[in-house]
């Protein structure tokens, strides 16, 4: 065979595996396709649109740091290439470096002027750098252009709610009921338009996560400026004996209600603008309900540390929440803070991840009490017999604020809307102290500082009881 036809067998094989490779990327079979995709660059390392698939699949598996180079690698290769920059910037975005993909974005965007997606996430860029205003008046102008594109819809009211545009945020973020994330409604009863009830029942809905619901359910006096004849507030039984005689609910309950039960519904985040339109603070927290039964049991249970500093530790939220790995860190974390003197930790944490914490030893240190709550009323009674709480960004936090107890919660570098990105306070729960990451993913300058705190706290709690 002629050396011109060994290289054009070798490109045709090279071109199969190519296509295998992609064919199988996109049916989602990732493990077939990173196989193929090092098969083939290992042959053909200048291509850098696979460089570029690859790190998107990586990226989605959460190896962020091989998904970084390997963007990075296709770059070097092709940074003409739309697609090249669109996706390191993602990475970009998800490890923390903000700056860098908000240039990356642009750069895409004035080769694409009219491409929704690119002006989205050049909105979330100039919002994860704490950059609201020039958020909210870039978004606002795309959405304009782009009335049919929700992203960017989301986008404006995450950045109006971040800069503490309530009002507006609020009324804004209904677009996400067209997005892909949250099924719509079928209800066989009409949604309240917002107009005066005069009489009929209305139907508060749950939505989102159990930390939504303990935090919104705050506004669900406002409605009585409506004139209902009943509010009812279906809730999810995890936290449904949480919600016992709640203000401004006649009704609380798991059990979905009769049709003939109700006259119009709503959803529990339609309440907040309705609020915010006649009074622009922060109403208190909902006041919680937390059963006998539960606080007997945690009395019971703290009763043989009475005489120790009690601290009840969270290291991570939902596991299938897409934004989990960024606002969660290791048990291990903890690790640091063992040794203080006075001290004991319990996990309040419930889930798959407990395994871990007795896998390695820690429940022997960090008193497992969590994994054997049967609700969250069964965490809040806990919760009252600490002298603090250290969470991450999950339900817990928003469980303890709550409940008025002391509550530390860590916040990565691009946090929730509602802590916002500086600061160590916030309006929406007067017992909370926020303790925030100095670099991106930089976990451990957090702890260094988390142990620093409770070691003078545990001081003066000493040196009170002493007295």
């Amino acid at each position: 065979m002629s050396n011109e036809l060994a290289k054009a067998a070798r490109q045709e094989t090279l071109a199969a595996l190519r296509a295998k490779a992609l064919a199988a990327h996109r049916q989602d079979k990732l493990d077939e396709a990173k196989e193929l995709y090092r098969r083939y660059l290992a042959t053909e390392p200048g291509d850098a649109l696979v460089w570029s698939n690859l790190g998107a699949l990586l990226r989605k598996e959460g190896a962020h740091i091989l998904a970084r180079a390997a963007q990075r690698r296709a770059y070097e290769l092709s940074p003409e290439l739309e697609a090249v920059r669109a996706n390191l910037a993602n990475i970009l975005a998800d490890l923390g470096d903000a700056g860098e993909a908000l240039e990356l974005r642009q750069t895409v965007s004035a080769d694409r002027p009219d491409h929704a997606e690119t002006k989205a996430m050049i909105g979330k860029s100039l919002r994860s750098l704490g950059r609201y205003d020039d958020a909210v008046a870039y978004l606002g102008k795309a959405w304009a252009d782009h009335p049919d594109y929700p992203e960017l819809g989301i986008q404006l009211a995450m950045s109006q709610l971040a800069a503490g545009d309530y009002a507006t945020g609020f009324r804004n973020f209904d677009v996400r009921w067209q997005t892909n994330e949250l099924t719509p409604r079928n209800m066989t009863k009409p949604k309240w338009d917002g107009s005066l009830l005069d009489g009929k029942r209305i139907l508060v809905m749950p939505e989102q996560g159990y930390g939504d619901g303990i935090a919104f359910a705050r506004f669900l006096p406002t409605l009585q400026r409506f004139n209902p004849a009943k509010v009812m507030m279906l809730t999810e039984k995890p936290v449904a004996r949480l919600f016992d005689g709640v203000a401004g609910a006649d009704w609380v309950g798991p059990q979905m209600p009769e049709p003939d039960d109700y006259d119009v519904w709503t959803n529990i985040m339609d309440l907040p603008p309705l609020h915010f339109d006649v009074e622009p603070a922060v109403p208190a927290p909902t006041v919680l309900s937390v059963p006998e039964d539960s606080q007997a049991r945690a009395r019971a249970v703290t009763r043989p540390f009475e005489d120790r500093f009690r601290v009840g530790v969270v290291w991570t939220g939902s596991l299938t929440y897409r934004g989990n790995r960024y606002r969660s860190f290791s048990h291990t974390e903890f690790h640091s803070l063992v040794d203080l003197p006075a001290l004991q930790l319990f996990s309040l944490y419930k889930g798959p991840e407990t395994k871990l914490l007795h896998a390695d030893g820690t429940a022997n240190l960090i008193m497992d009490v969590g994994s054997l709550d049967r609700d969250f009323a069964d965490c809040a009674a806990m919760m009252q017999r600490m002298d603090l709480v250290i969470t991450s960004d999950t339900a817990t936090a928003h469980l303890a604020g709550s409940l008025g107890v002391p509550v530390w919660v860590l916040l990565h570098w691009d946090p929730f809307w509602m802590w916002g990105h500086e600061g160590v306070t916030t309006p929406w729960y007067p017992s909370m102290h926020l303790i925030r990451q100095n670099a991106p993913r930089d976990w451990a300058n957090v702890f260094v500082r988390v142990r620093s705190k409770l070691a003078e706290l545990i001081e003066r709690w000493g040196g009170m009881n002493a007295t």
